[in-house]
């Protein structure tokens, strides 16, 4: 089947599949970030940070030790695995270039937090990499 606007159908495509990794990419830089600020990472401490129950929590770090993102033992601290590091840093990399876009654009603070958790998952390279270059020229 064709669509009559492959271009839209490629936006879509694009959005669905952003979404389904959303969470992934999430769990994996906040993991990255309690082990370098707590030296572990516990169900807990995701659940507190993300504002949803340990279940819940349990539920994405199977899905995560599935996707081979994480290793994690019942009882024990959560680690990545070279995947998700890699995961981790990329997704820090993506959400400070559009976090300090916004900053250099005028946002405050604490709606630039807010605002690029959400930006940073539906952003495509060619547009982080002019936000990128934006806030380096217009640093002060």
């Amino acid at each position: 089947m064709k669509f009559k606007n492959s271009t839209s159908s490629d936006r879509f495509f694009q959005i669905r599949n952003a979404r389904n990794t959303e969470i992934a990419e999430d769990y994996t830089e906040m993991i990255a970030e309690l082990i370098n600020e707590n030296g572990e990472a516990r169900v807990v401490d995701l659940a507190k940070n993300f504002g949803v129950t340990s279940p819940t929590v349990n539920s994405v770090i199977r899905r995560l030790v599935r996707d081979g993102y994480v290793e994690s033992k019942p009882y024990r601290s959560i680690f990545l695995t070279e995947k998700g590091k890699a995961l981790a840093k990329y997704c820090k990399k993506r959400h400070d270039i559009v976090y300090n876009f916004l900053i250099s654009i005028g946002v405050d603070i604490e709606t630039a937090k807010m605002d690029a958790e959400g930006i940073e998952h539906h952003v495509s390279a060619e547009t982080l990499n002019i936000f990128e270059n934006y806030s380096k020229l217009n640093k002060d």
